[in-house]
C-alpha cells in the first residue's frame, strides 16, 4: 500500500459529484476528499445545455438533495434556478474549495499492489498528471460534453440551413421566422418544441415512434402551502417522501396492468388535445407505459403549443433531406 493524494477522488461537479461531496463530509469527516471537473464551472448537464427552455423532466423535491430543501415556488424548474442551487450548496457545504476546474479524465488504474486508484488527468493547457486515490467516485453523467451524438442522415449536404445540436446551443442563434425542425422526441424535443414557438414561424417534431407524454403542474401548490404553516426542512421531507411513493405507485400500476395504464395516458393526451387530433399516430408508443421513459411537460405547455398551431408533430423515418 501505498501514501495516496487523497482517499476519495470525485469525477464531476454537477448535481451528483456536489452531493456526494457533501454526503462524505456529512458520514466521513475524516476522509480526504477532490473534485475533478472538466469544465469552469459548477454544474454538470445544467451548466452545459443552454438551449431555450432548459429544464428539469422531474420534480425537484425528488431530484435535489435530501439535505437542502427545494425552496423555489417551481417543482419543475428551469435550468439556470437548478444551476444556481448546485453551486450554493458547494458553496454553503465548503466543498468548492476542493474542486479542480479544467481537469479532463485520461485514465484510470487499479494497482492491485498499491491498494489505490492511479488516475492519470490532463489540464486546460494539455499538461498530463496522475493523481492517487483509494476510492474513485464517478459522477461524470451520460454525456460526451466535448461532442454530443450526431447521427448521419442521407442527403443532408442539401439542406442549405443550419444544423443545431441542443448541446452545443449558439448563444447568439436567431431563429425568428424561421421554419424549424426537431428531430427527436425526448425530453429535450418536449422542452424545446414549446419554447421555441416565441419567435419561430412554425415548429415540426419529427419523431420514429412516438412517446408517453403526462402532463404536471410546473408549481405544487400543496408543497408552496406546507412551507408557509412549517419550517422547510419539514415540509420539504413530507413532499419528498409523498412524490417518491406516488412515483412508486404509479410505475407498480403501468407494471401489474399495463393496458390499463396504456388507456389512462392516452386518454389524457386525448383530452388535452380535443376529439379531431390524431393522437393514436402520433402519442401512442409501441411500448407499455415505463418500458422506455415517459415524458412531463409543464403546465401542458407542449398540448397547448400544438393546439395554436404554431407546433406539429410528424411520425416517419427520414428518408432524406432535399
Amino acid at each position: 500500500m501505498i501514501h495516496t493524494d487523497t482517499d476519495v477522488l470525485i469525477i464531476g461537479a454537477g448535481l451528483s459529484g456536489i452531493g456526494a461531496a457533501v454526503h462524505l463530509e456529512k458520514k466521513c469527516p475524516g476522509l480526504g476528499y477532490q473534485i475533478f471537473e472538466q469544465r469552469g464551472a459548477i454544474g454538470g448537464t445544467w451548466d452545459l445545455f443552454r438551449y431555450p427552455g432548459i429544464r428539469s423532466d422531474s420534480d425537484m423535491h425528488t431530484l435535489g438533495y435530501n439535505f437542502k430543501p427545494w425552496t423555489e415556488a417551481k417543482a419543475i424548474a428551469d435550468g439556470p434556478s437548478i444551476r444556481k442551487y448546485v453551486a450554493d450548496t458547494a458553496n454553503e457545504y465548503g466543498v468548492t474549495p476542493h474542486i479542480k476546474f479544467n481537469t479532463a479524465i485520461v485514465a484510470a488504474n487499479w494497482s492491485t499492489p498499491d491498494q489505490a486508484w492511479h488516475v492519470t488527468h490532463e489540464d486546460e493547457f494539455g499538461a498530463r498528471s496522475i493523481t492517487t486515490c483509494r476510492f474513485l467516485f464517478m459522477c461524470g453523467g451520460y454525456y460526451r460534453y466535448d461532442e454530443g451524438y450526431r447521427p448521419d442522415f442521407p442527403g443532408e449536404d442539401a439542406f442549405k440551413g443550419q444544423f443545431i445540436h441542443p448541446q452545443h446551443w449558439p448563444e447568439d442563434l436567431n431563429y425568428s421566422g424561421k421554419k424549424v425542425v426537431i428531430i427527436g422526441s425526448g425530453a429535450t424535443a418536449m422542452t424545446l418544441v414549446p419554447a421555441m414557438t416565441d419567435k419561430a414561424a412554425h415548429v415540426t417534431m419529427l419523431q420514429r415512434s412516438p412517446t408517453y407524454v403526462v402532463s404536471r403542474p410546473s408549481v405544487d401548490k400543496f408543497a408552496n402551502f406546507l412551507r408557509k404553516i412549517l419550517p422547510d426542512s419539514w415540509a420539504y421531507s413530507f413532499i419528498r417522501w409523498r412524490n417518491v411513493l406516488l412515483q412508486q405507485f404509479f410505475f407498480k400500476q403501468t407494471r401489474s396492468n399495463p393496458d390499463k395504464a396504456r388507456e389512462r395516458l392516452i386518454g389524457m393526451v386525448k383530452e388535452e388535445l380535443g376529439p379531431d387530433y390524431p393522437v393514436e399516430t402520433h402519442f401512442n408508443p409501441s411500448y407499455n407505459p415505463w418500458e422506455q421513459r415517459l415524458c412531463l411537460v409543464p403546465d401542458s405547455d407542449l398540448f397547448n403549443a400544438l393546439k395554436s398551431g404554431k407546433a406539429s408533430v410528424e411520425t416517419d423515418h427520414i428518408e432524406t433531406f432535399t
